[in-house]
């Protein structure tokens, strides 16, 4: 592995921004962000990525690879969460199980966003379809969740499932990346330009300042996280890195792009901690959010960013 490319990621000021805000919670500082500032900066990351994808997609040439991209990743979303489940039911009880599957077969919007930047920041070729692609795997994963919960629980959720589908789309973070991407897509390149100073040139810094709320979050889940033992800290840790490094390899087959390899590794390996909260209090209320939010925000978040990225990284290009 190159070292200077992991000490270099090590030292991104956006993680540094995390690190600070874990660092705030343990020393017991009242430094926190306004909860609508947080809410608008969340907004603002997804609407500019989207934004910027549907751009790319635009300029793109819509071929049997783009349309093997989508495919590839709604089985990932699918194939995933089945897995997991099956590890996870024996430990943690069958609600628990489907949502934290559902969870890691689902996305971190947040974590995509960081790897856009780092793609961005070393002049790294993406598609932007692969924003498509991060879309497209939000919905697939929460319906299997649901599904093997339904199937195999004594005490499923009485919830419809044409509920949780409607809710998994209707998401406002799926909602605003879909028609940001649209919009992206429709605006040509002089009207994108006006907006441009907005979409670009602000982007690392209101990262900056999200990941640190982001720190600040996570600090406060670790210490009831740790109480549910070392099984689901071990499958926080393994289980991302596996699915990160065998995308990374084979991806190989669906796209030459390293870049768009990259995203499908990152897109593997991350868990959902907006999305599917949000679905699961609807569709699984009995299962226990403070197991399945820590382990996708507070371990396997941090991990992606820290070490994960530079191996998957190094397993494209080396």
């Amino acid at each position: 592995m190159d070292f200077t490319f992991l000490a270099e990621n090590l030292t991104n000021p956006a993680l540094l921004f995390f690190l600070l805000g874990i660092f705030a919670v343990q020393v017991k500082s009242d430094l926190q962000i306004p909860p609508t500032s947080s809410k608008f900066i969340s907004l603002y990351l997804l609407f500019s990525i989207g934004f910027k994808g549907g751009q790319e997609l635009a300029h793109s040439h819509l071929d049997l690879s783009i349309l093997w991209s989508l495919l590839f990743g709604v089985f990932l979303a699918v194939s995933v969460p089945i897995y997991s489940f099956f590890i996870l039911k024996k430990k943690v009880g069958i609600a628990n199980a489907g949502a934290i599957a559902a969870a890691y077969g689902s996305v971190s919007a947040v974590t995509f966003v960081t790897a856009i930047s780092f793609l961005d920041m070393h002049q790294v070729h993406y598609g932007g379809h692969m924003v498509a692609v991060m879309a497209l795997m939000e919905a697939p994963s929460i319906i299997v969740g649901v599904l093997l919960m339904a199937l195999l629980g004594k005490n499923a959720s009485a919830v419809p499932l044409k509920e949780v589908v409607r809710h998994s789309v209707t998401n406002g973070s799926v909602l605003l990346i879909l028609g940001s991407l649209l919009i992206g897509f429709i605006a040509s390149d002089k009207q994108a330009e006006g907006i441009a100073p907005f979409t670009t040139d602000i982007f690392k810094g209101f990262l900056a300042v999200f990941l640190l709320d982001m720190g600040i979050t996570s600090g406060k889940k670790l210490k009831s996280f740790m109480e549910n033992g070392w099984f689901v800290l071990l499958f926080a840790l393994i289980v991302p890195l596996v699915n990160g490094c065998l995308i990374a390899i084979l991806s190989e087959n669906i796209t030459p792009e390293a870049g768009d390899r990259f995203l499908f590794a990152i897109l593997a390996a991350s868990a959902s901690y907006i999305a599917v909260p949000a679905a699961m209090r609807l569709a699984a209320p009995e299962a226990n959010e403070g197991l399945y939010l820590p382990m996708a925000l507070a371990i396997t978040f941090p991990f992606n960013i820290t070490l994960g990225m530079p191996i998957y990284w190094h397993l494209i290009t080396g």
